[in-house]
């Protein structure tokens, strides 16, 4: 599978950083120094948000003097929040021989902006992960009963070398940080606890993580294979209370911060161009306009977007027909004393918009009108995130269908798919077929698109049986952030899919695009992420009735106002969040919808409490 080996027989003995064997990059890992038998195991963090690495909370068995550790006798349960996804954590119950057993769960908030609350529970009978008190996944296979062994709590950040699982590390983006406020541990005594599922578990300790306990913790300095850093003590450091963990280049150590942003790259749609930096920036500089320039054209206004990494230009009369570049003249990171990154230019990425409808050839190649399987990046148009590709023969018969052919390569063990579109309403088509397994139950996963469970214990056996066409199409998707974003929860072994068809939603709700309508713009609320107030601005050519409207992720309405007539000219709305207090709004993301008597705006908005 391609989950890396932690501690192999090749696990290579690194006894300081400078070590002749030393590897180019530097990370952490806490552990501690004894080890434990079923629990629950909590955590407080906020994970690092850098490509090509990850931040972790773990348990996991590395031998003891009667019973020394081996592959035959693996035992490991994991939280990994990968940093190369904003809206996505996985899990992972690996036992003996070193075989995975991965979920992955989509979240409707970064990991990476703030801290939230992980758990997971480990029972002879199940283990469970929880997300802020909520349990999002639960494994109960044969699987579980050979997790039997004592295992230390570990945290650490490193940068896997599979590339396709974590991405690829760019040295620019260091160093990167990931923060622990609290570890607490449960121990397991069903019939006589009074906490967690059933109240099968009883407070055993806290550690605040306000300093290094030697009593209790170790700080780890090894490495491993498939591990592109080694660990270091000076990299566990503790600072304001917390724990960080801190990934760094080899020279520049432990909790400092003396590299500047840097520009990455920047991509262009109609009228708009997003800016992508190396690490989180200033917002002020960010959204000072005055700070970009691209030849010819005017950047009329600049807003810092979610992930605190990208901007987003608002660049009136631009197209992506014609090759254009960027300079960004001055840039600051949020670093305690802040680095300035000198004028920075590169070639604006001009992409092509698909053609409706849309339809991909998951891991296969371009036959039939369908695009060819492909991965997300800056540069694609669509793709898939993470797995690995499968191709049956030709000869492969699939009944309830003509298109044979697509249903014969699947991509599985993946995160998700993305695909741009203009901001509207979409018909998706989901298609599966079961090739591999041959019983019922066997697979078993859930389908998300928007952050909405769009289908949930999916078993395509027991749907249609094996080599059989299934099909599920999800009507008047709302975009207002022009990506498509379809994820997939694993529940027994790994989720899958052959092909993906989108098309405009032909109901009433497909209005035009707002950008093509000449009466009325409205601007992205500032700032955003926001907490209680943030201002939308808006203007109209010529007096309209305008009302607003907020949706959540369901596409249910959740708050309305009726602004009446208002004049032609630039007008702002402040949306107030403490005036919803009948229905208060918890963290997370939002649509906000603005709309005349013809035409209407959605942009997306994002709640952080």
């Amino acid at each position: 599978m391609k989950l890396p080996i932690r501690l192999t027989t090749i696990l290579l003995i690194l006894t300081s950083h400078f070590s002749i064997i030393a590897k180019d990059f530097k990370g952490a890992e806490y552990r501690t120094k004894l080890s434990y038998t079923y629990g629950r195991f909590e955590v407080r963090m906020k994970s690092a948000n850098r490509e090509g690495m990850l931040s972790s909370f773990f348990t996991y068995f590395d031998g003891t003097m009667n019973d020394p550790w081996e592959s035959s006798k693996w035992n490991e349960i994991d939280l990994e929040i990968m940093g190369r996804y904003y809206d996505n954590i996985q899990f992972n119950a690996i036992t003996p021989g070193q075989v995975n057993h991965v979920s992955h769960f989509p979240t409707n908030y970064s990991p990476h902006l703030d801290y939230h609350t992980y758990a997971f529970e480990w029972a002879p009978q199940y283990i469970a992960w929880f997300v802020d008190g909520v349990e999002v996944i639960k494994q109960t296979g044969n699987h579980i009963a050979t997790m039997n062994r004592p295992q230390k709590i570990m945290m650490n950040v490193w940068n896997p070398l599979y590339e396709n699982w974590a991405g690829v590390l760019n040295p620019v983006s260091l160093p990167a940080f990931a923060y622990y406020d609290w570890v607490s541990y449960y121990s397991y005594t069903p019939g006589t606890g009074n906490y967690g599922t059933e109240n099968n578990f009883c407070f055993s300790w806290t550690d605040n993580l306000d300093n290094w306990d030697t009593s209790r913790w170790e700080k780890a300095t090894h490495t491993f294979g498939g591990n592109g850093c080694d660990f270091i003590q000076e990299n566990a450091v503790f600072r304001d209370g917390k724990l960080v963990l801190c990934l760094t280049n080899s020279t520049d150590i432990g909790y400092t911060d003396i590299m500047p942003p840097s520009l990455l790259w920047a991509r262009a749609t109609t009228d708009k161009v997003i800016v992508m930096f190396s690490e989180e920036v200033d917002q002020i500089r960010a959204e000072n306009v005055s700070n970009y320039a691209i030849p010819g054209m005017t950047v009329s206004r600049a807003t810092l977007k979610s992930d605190l990494k990208s901007v987003e230009l608002s660049v009136p009369g631009l197209v992506t027909t014609s090759g254009k570049s960027i300079a960004v003249l001055a840039m600051q990171d949020r670093a305690p004393v802040p680095n300035n990154m000198t004028i920075k230019a590169t070639s604006i990425i001009m992409p092509q918009p698909l053609s409706f409808p849309i339809k991909i050839n998951c891991a296969g190649s371009n036959v039939l009108g369908y695009l060819p399987e492909a991965n997300w990046n800056q540069n694609t148009e669509y793709g898939s995130m993470d797995g690995t590709n499968s191709n049956y023969s030709s000869s492969l018969q699939i009944s309830g269908t003509d298109e044979d052919i697509i249903y014969q390569s699947e991509k599985y063990n993946l995160v998700g798919y993305k695909v741009r579109v203009p901001n509207g309403n979409y018909d998706v088509k989901l298609m599966f077929a079961e090739n591999y397994f041959d019983s019922p139950g066997a697979r078993i996963f859930d389908v998300y698109i928007q952050y909405n469970c769009v289908i949930e214990d999916l078993d395509i056996f027991s749907q249609v049986g094996k080599n059989a066409s299934f099909e599920k199409e999800i009507t008047n998707v709302l975009i207002g952030d022009e990506i498509l974003n379809i994820q997939f929860a694993d529940k027994v072994n790994s989720a899958l899919i052959n092909g993906i068809v989108i098309t405009p939603s032909t109901t009433d709700l497909n209005e035009k695009l707002d950008h093509e309508l000449n009466n009325f713009k409205v601007d992205q609320n500032y700032p955003n992420p926001f907490n209680g107030k943030t201002i939308i601005n808006y203007s109209l050519q010529k007096t309209d009735n305008l009302a607003f409207y907020l949706y959540n992720l369901l596409g249910e309405q959740i708050f309305f106002e009726d602004l009446g007539y208002v004049s032609e000219g630039s007008h702002q709305y402040l949306l107030d969040t403490t005036r919803l207090r009948e229905s208060p709004l918890t963290s997370g993301i939002y649509f906000y919808v603005l709309s005349t008597s013809n035409e209407r705006e959605t942009r997306k908005l994002v709640l952080l409490n």
